[in-house]
């Protein structure tokens, strides 16, 4: 009877639970295929972005492969990603779903939304009939937490994937611990984002190589641009924001925005209901010749009421105050104490923060120019001058005396004023190579001066020793433990271990095992470890080009061999070099040694690469340390003098792809160096 009561409860749960799984399982399949309906909307239009990076370092430009996500959202082919994956991009090549490749260039960047439009080079494709896959943008203010939303994109710079996740809050802020003030994201060098930026955040796993990449949701709409994320958050910029940059972008070119010259907080903490504080004013700026103060509570923009209580809203009113018109007057109302009043705002151009980095070879420097914002926020007098970045080791700028350095300002250089990097360019052509050049700095509250030496130093000689005799052999000390092993007794001398092929050694006679026990009639009394050298010293002390006699014992006989001592071979410190400054590498000549221990034939020819800088063309195309080159655009490299003569050719003909052709080890290889010329 309890087992037929057991029975029946077993049933009744069952049946009982049917229902509940079967509505799971169709809310699951519901789910399946709203995600696959998104997916076919937006995957075809994700684009897994190569960027060749230009950066700068040490006083010069150099050169990184990175990669990142993006998405096309027009049929015109316009890409939108991140700027911290494309904003320093010396070349950009998007690649699609169905593996198309397609080269990109720039049309707007904007690092205060850390967003880049890029537009690809459809006229490239293979096929210009295919029509380009695109997304559309949706409304982000329609999201809500708890909403399900797709992360797609390329991690760890992997092919195109997509991850599930739900909507955490759509309106983050980032704020300091304590909540005192807003913080913000430093894209490097001081570049900041999120001004005007409440991040959607969400747990949709991305990694690194997803920056850039849509966030969509299941209407197949991109609703977000994927920023940052780890540790089971990530945070995507809103596609508003988005859409309001792609417009200004396909408008002017540009993005356009309007400049107050304030910093904002919320009035929670004041105990107020309405208006946002003027925590800062820049000097100089428009709200400050208005007259607006730190401490004013800006009550309304044109009538309009300008409210931030929370930290949330203050985004919101820096978007309002950027959508001015550079030019256009505001009409602010605000609090001074319990004083109203008034007062109008002449609205200036937002800039940005930080100007190009560029390089001035010449002084083996690099620099920028400073720009409003820069001047304003550092306290330089003005924003003329040249702002000093960097500078490369035994190169002029950093050889003056005193050197110059990252941070100086240069303000005049051979009596010419320095208003900008294109004057420093022009002045520095104007005086040419010379010594004795009068630089005039700023280094921070000091003004200073220096001279600089440009002018071409010769080079010294390699070397400086008179040549001398050598013998074309390796030898071991007969100690006694090896000389009883090889049966010869208390016999003192070399055992010869190596010759080398084609030297007089080799065809005199000269064998491996022989063991030589006298030069010129002169007994070799060598049996300590410590005796290695006398050998080599005292065929030194010989003259080149004149047979020596060697006594030897061979397979239990005496015999003497006579040998034609030859010059010593020149080592690797002593032939000649030259630099391909556009590719940016060093090579030398092939030493007798390099033949040797490569096992490369007598009649070898080539140069063998000495140095690969960092960050130049031919690193980033993988040429190599000891790679032996042996043509260059198809060109026999057989000495310096054809290197040279192919290094020069590069520099004037500027070739798209540049091949070379190396011996590496033990194959060959083939180098693929596409430079970008200035």
């Amino acid at each position: 009877m309890d087992f037929r009561r057991a029975v029946a409860a077993a049933v009744l749960l069952c049946l009982a639970l049917a229902p509940v799984a079967s509505g799971r399982e169709r809310g699951e399949d519901e789910l399946r295929r709203d995600m696959e309906f998104a997916r076919q909307q937006v995957y075809p239009a994700l684009v897994n972005i190569s960027v060749l990076v230009k950066g700068y370092g040490g006083g010069r430009s150099q050169r990184v492969p990175a990669a990142g996500s993006g998405v096309i959202v027009s049929p015109a082919g316009h890409v939108i990603t991140n700027y911290h994956v494309a904003g320093d991009a010396a070349r950009i090549v998007c690649r699609l779903p169905s593996r198309e490749a397609v080269e990109a260039t720039v049309v707007a960047h904007d690092p205060l939304t850390d967003i880049s439009i890029l537009k690809l080079k459809l006229e490239t494709r293979k096929d210009r009939n295919i029509p380009i896959p695109f997304a559309r943008i949706g409304d982000s203010d329609e999201l809500t937490t708890g909403d399900y939303v797709l992360a797609m994109g390329n991690p760890l710079a992997l092919s195109s994937s997509m991850t599930l996740g739900i909507v955490s809050n759509p309106q983050r802020v980032f704020s300091s611990f304590t909540g005192a003030e807003m913080d913000e994201l430093d894209l490097g060098e001081g570049q900041l984002t999120g001004t005007f930026t409440r991040w959607i955040q969400h747990d949709a796993l991305i990694l690194p190589g997803n920056s850039g990449g849509p966030l969509v949701n299941l209407k197949g709409e991109v609703v977000g641009i994927n920023e940052l994320g780890g540790n089971g958050v990530g945070f995507a910029i809103p596609s508003n924001l988005v859409s309001h940059v792609l417009n200004q972008a396909l408008t002017h070119g540009d993005v356009v925005r309007g400049w107050f010259g304030i910093t904002l907080y919320p009035v929670e903490k004041m105990d107020r209901e309405h208006g946002v504080l003027v925590a800062d004013v820049q000097r100089g700026g428009p709200a400050a010749l208005a007259g607006i103060e730190p401490g004013d509570v800006i009550l309304a923009l044109d009538g309009k009421a300008a409210d931030a209580v929370y930290f949330e809203e203050i985004p919101v009113l820096y978007k309002r105050l950027a959508d001015y018109t550079p030019g256009a007057k505001a009409l602010v109302s605000l609090l001074r104490g319990a004083e109203p009043k008034q007062v109008t705002v002449e609205v200036a151009r937002m800039e940005p923060y930080l100007a190009d980095e560029r390089e001035l070879k010449e002084l083996g420097l690099t620099a920028r120019d400073i720009t409003g914002p820069m001047a304003l926020l550092r306290r330089y007098p003005s924003p003329d001058g040249v702002l000093v970045t960097g500078v490369r080791p035994g190169l002029p700028a950093e050889a003056a005396k005193p050197g110059l350095g990252s941070g100086d300002v240069l303000l005049a250089f051979d009596g010419e004023p320095v208003k900008d990097f294109e004057g420093l360019r022009t002045a520095v052509a104007k005086a040419g190579k010379k010594e004795g050049i009068l630089v005039q700095f700023r280094r921070k509250d000091e003004r200073m001066v220096t001279v600089l030496d440009t002018s071409v130093k010769p080079k010294p000689k390699a070397g400086g020793e008179l040549p001398k005799a050598w013998l074309g052999i390796r030898t071991q000390v007969l100690t006694a433990e090896v000389a009883k092993g090889l049966g010869l007794g208390s016999t003192k001398g070399f055992r010869i271990t190596q010759v080398f092929p084609g030297t007089e050694a080799e065809k005199a006679g000269l064998a491996v095992g022989d063991v030589i026990t006298g030069l010129n009639g002169e007994p070799l009394r060598a049996y300590r470890p410590q005796d290695a050298e006398i050998l080599r010293r005292k065929v030194e002390s010989l003259v080149i080009g004149e047979k020596a006699r060697f006594t030897l014992l061979r397979e239990g006989g005496e015999q003497e061999i006579e040998v034609v001592l030859e010059e010593t071979p020149q080592t690797a410190a002593e032939v000649k070099t030259a630099a391909d400054e556009v590719l940016e590498y060093k090579v030398r000549g092939i030493t007798f040694g390099d033949r040797v221990e490569n096992r490369w034939p007598q009649d070898q020819k080539g140069v063998v690469v000495t140095e690969v800088t960092m960050g130049g063309w031919a690193f980033l195309a993988g040429l190599s340390t000891g790679d032996l080159v042996t043509k260059i655009d198809g060109a026999e490299i057989a000495d310096i003098p054809a290197f040279e003569a192919a290094a020069k050719r590069i520099a004037e003909t500027k070739p798209k792809v540049v091949t070379i052709f190396v011996t590496r080890g033990y194959r060959t290889a083939f180098v693929f160096v596409r430079p970008e010329f200035e």
